[in-house]
């Protein structure tokens, strides 16, 4: 009896705390000020920070937030739109999505590759990936704040990612989405949400 109390205590804590992990990842408010950057989209209220599985849908795009899965896209280079279900958790946690119109000239996506690898942590937190119906060729975007430019070469795309990746704009500064252990990739998060979708 004296062993199994212990054990039921464990299990009943792992239990709350998986929990807790699945309704919500956020500790606080965001503590990143918006920077003054031309053009620059700020919402005016938190979103969601809720953990839902399955596929979701989104009014902004790409989103600046909202519920999400409980797992992260690994910031990377995509050639094809990720699940905006695991980028939003990203952005949450302090990343930065250089989303770009498909067919953009490859120069331009190089450019955007080259503004990834140059930041934060050589890009540890920025994720470059096209996105269907943009309504710019180039939207940056963090929880809670977008800039959409006509060009990728325009300044204010390092001014946006200086300002906000890696930042606490979600309210889960921390772990870097390119190294997070549960980040996935696009291929691996389509398969996740189409499992989940049942």
């Amino acid at each position: 009896m004296g062993v199994r109390l212990p054990l039921l205590a464990a299990a009943l804590a792992s239990t709350a705390l998986s929990l807790t992990a699945l309704s919500a990842c956020s500790a606080g408010a965001p503590d990143t000020e918006a920077p003054d950057v031309t053009g620059l989209t700020v919402l005016d209220e938190d979103p969601s920070h809720e953990h839902v599985r399955g596929p979701l849908t989104y009014d902004a795009a790409p989103p600046m937030g909202g519920e999400h899965n409980p797992n992260w896209l690994a910031c990377d280079v995509y050639d094809e739109m990720p699940p905006l279900e695991l980028a939003v958790h990203s952005l949450e946690h302090g990343s930065v999505w250089l989303a770009y119109r498909p067919g953009t000239a490859p120069a331009d996506v190089d450019r955007l590759v080259a503004l990834r690898e140059g930041s934060v942590e050589s890009g540890e937190w920025v994720l470059v990936a096209p996105y269907e119906d943009l309504r710019a060729p180039v939207v940056a975007t963090t929880w809670g704040a977008s800039l959409a430019v006509e060009r990728a070469d325009d300044p204010r795309l390092a001014e946006f990612v200086e300002a906000y990746a890696g930042g606490g704009q979600g309210g889960e500064k921390g772990v870097p989405c390119a190294s997070a252990e549960n980040a996935l990739d696009v291929e691996q998060g389509r398969a996740l949400l189409a499992a989940e979708a049942g």
